[in-house]
């Protein structure tokens, strides 16, 4: 292995001419800097000097190290630069975990954030239930995650540490032919006897949907399932039953048949978070991105009482919200 200092003495005397002025540029005595390049010659298999009367001369073999020498510091440079920035949060990679609607809704708005830093943000689809394990195992550094409860899953779990982003809030979605289609807002009670279009048993949206319904006196009769929402919305236009329809997750919906509708009174909610191995929230490259995070989670926040659903007649469709 070829010492990156003893090249650096070759370059130093390559631009010097003599070993004296070499020598006081690199700060050693002469006798030194002949050492240092005995031994660069011993690395390199072949002698870096050749005298030259009273002088000495660069061989070929050393004329050729040097061409390779000045690329491998132009790249130490660079990578000097890049650990500047790292350290400034300006540059590094990290991963970023969210459940579906959540990349959409909330890990491309923070993309668009970061664009014109030096972080490269690499996001991976990770499902709420497999957040712990993804993070744990370093797959992800951050993860969007949610619960249909009060915490979220490893909460309690002192390896991991997270933090309340947003409530998404959970309308009613509807065919258009339905007999409440027409109304500002329905009471989850006047649906009892209705058809729904439910999801896995044991997700946050299930428990997000049990609760809500068990608030209102009565169990959702499940007469399809459907854990992705393209499913569940194509299922309701057709005619087939009702569910329940996140905010963050409607945009993509805003051509089909259906009619969605606030919940009268206390509304269902997914709360969103975002989950970290504990200790790394103030690492350069990891907090610029919580703080894009927290910017995009506050934007949907202000937003919230514009993207109040608007019920129309059943000729029109559904309403495009945000």
């Amino acid at each position: 292995m070829i010492d990156l200092r003893r090249l650096e003495i070759l370059r130093e005397l390559d631009r010097c001419g003599t070993i004296a002025a070499t020598a006081e540029v690199v700060h050693l005595t002469p006798s030194a800097v002949s050492q240092q390049l005995a031994a660069l010659s011993r690395e390199a298999g072949t002698p870096m000097l050749e005298p030259d009367g009273r002088r000495v001369r660069l061989t070929a073999a050393a004329q050729l190290l040097l061409r390779h020498a000045h690329e491998v510091f132009t790249h130490l440079e660079h990578a000097e630069s890049d650990l500047a920035a790292f350290r400034r949060g300006d540059a590094g990679v990290v991963r970023l975990g969210a459940f579906p609607t959540a990349i959409r809704g909330i890990a491309v708005p923070v993309l668009n954030q970061l664009r014109s830093s030096r972080l490269e943000v690499q996001i991976r689809e990770v499902q709420p239930e497999h957040t712990v394990d993804a993070l744990l195992s370093r797959s992800v550094d951050l993860a969007v995650t949610l619960t249909g409860g009060s915490e979220v899953l490893g909460a309690d779990d002192p390896r991991l540490t997270d933090e309340h982003l947003i409530d998404d809030v959970m309308d009613v979605a509807l065919p258009l032919d339905h007999r409440l289609a027409g109304e500002t807002s329905i009471d989850l009670a006047d649906l009892a006897d209705d058809d729904w279009i439910t999801h896995m048993a044991g997700v946050p949206c299930w428990a997000a949907m049990r609760t809500a319904c068990a608030r209102a006196g009565f169990v959702p009769r499940s007469r399809h399932s459907a854990d992705d929402f393209t499913g569940a919305v194509a299922l309701v236009g057709t005619g087939a039953g009702i569910c329940l329809l996140p905010r963050l997750a409607q945009g993509p919906f805003s051509s089909d048949p259906v009619v969605v509708i606030p919940v009268a009174g206390e509304p269902p909610l997914r709360r969103i978070a975002v989950q970290y191995r504990a200790g790394t929230h103030d690492q350069p490259h990891i907090a610029p991105v919580l703080t894009a995070l927290r910017a995009v989670a506050a934007a949907h926040a202000a937003a919230a009482p514009l993207a109040a659903a608007v019920p129309r007649p059943s000729q029109v469709r559904m309403p495009v919200r945000a």
